[in-house]
């Protein structure tokens, strides 16, 4: 099956309100144009999954298959990236899956969420979104992730197990019995890391300030950030 990524177009996305959460999942159809045939064909997308009322849906969200279509013309398989807005309520964290910032409307009314409790995250990409989803589920930080992902590739480079150049993804996989596993990949190899949870809180607590995270504002917690705090600390930003 032939995967392209794609995105709706910005005047499909979305706006979503939440207030103290106990939100339905919500779905609508809109025309979109297949990137193969360029033929018009409606869609069911979206703008609110609710997990813990719709366990199938979660699922269809983890392994990608809600933003998987099928044109009805030319039978091509693709996947589509639209808004949507993921509600974990046994869990206590929603998700803004977007390319842009979360509007303002919507940070708005995350008051009621943070005073709860919840986690309050953005992902810019499809990859992003499944994986925050299993990091969160795990009950472990994003960010505690986010850095055993970078010294997992630090360590793999440093070892010349592969260069950066080589490697294709840094994958979060689980957490289990206080232990993170992390692997990378490259295209004809990987390597799994084992990281204490301990180990990755004692490097944290060396520089709190350099990790901390504004949850109101749905923050954008990926490599590139984790990247990105290193190059300030050195002084290359």
């Amino acid at each position: 099956m032939k995967k392209l990524y794609t995105s709706l177009p910005e005047h499909d996305r979305i706006c979503v309100k939440l207030k103290g959460v106990t939100v339905m999942s919500n779905s609508r159809i809109v025309k979109y144009t297949c990137p193969y045939c360029k033929r018009g064909f409606d869609v069911e997308i979206w703008d609110t999954v609710t997990a813990s009322s719709d366990p199938d849906l979660r699922d269809r969200c983890v392994s990608g298959d809600v933003f998987r279509l099928s044109c009805p013309h030319c039978k091509e398989e693709f996947m589509v990236q639209y808004p949507l807005v993921y509600i974990d309520e046994d869990h206590k964290f929603v998700l803004w899956l977007s390319e842009q910032e979360a509007p303002v409307s919507l940070k708005q009314t995350t008051k009621p969420l943070t005073e709860r409790g919840y986690v309050l995250r953005r992902c810019a990409s499809l990859k992003e979104f499944c994986e925050k989803i299993q990091i969160l589920e795990d009950g472990v930080s994003d960010v505690m992730a986010e850095l055993a992902k970078f010294d997992s590739f630090i360590e793999f480079t440093d070892n010349g197990k592969g260069t950066a150049e080589e490697i294709t993804a840094v994958e979060y996989q689980r957490t289990e019995n206080g232990i993170m596993k992390i692997t990378v990949r490259c295209a004809d190899k990987g390597m799994s890391f084992l990281i204490p949870l301990t180990m990755l809180e004692e490097e944290i607590a060396q520089n709190p300030e350099l990790y901390e995270v504004g949850n109101d504002i749905f923050p954008l917690i990926n490599s590139e950030w984790i990247m990105s705090l290193y190059q300030e600390a050195d002084g290359t930003a």
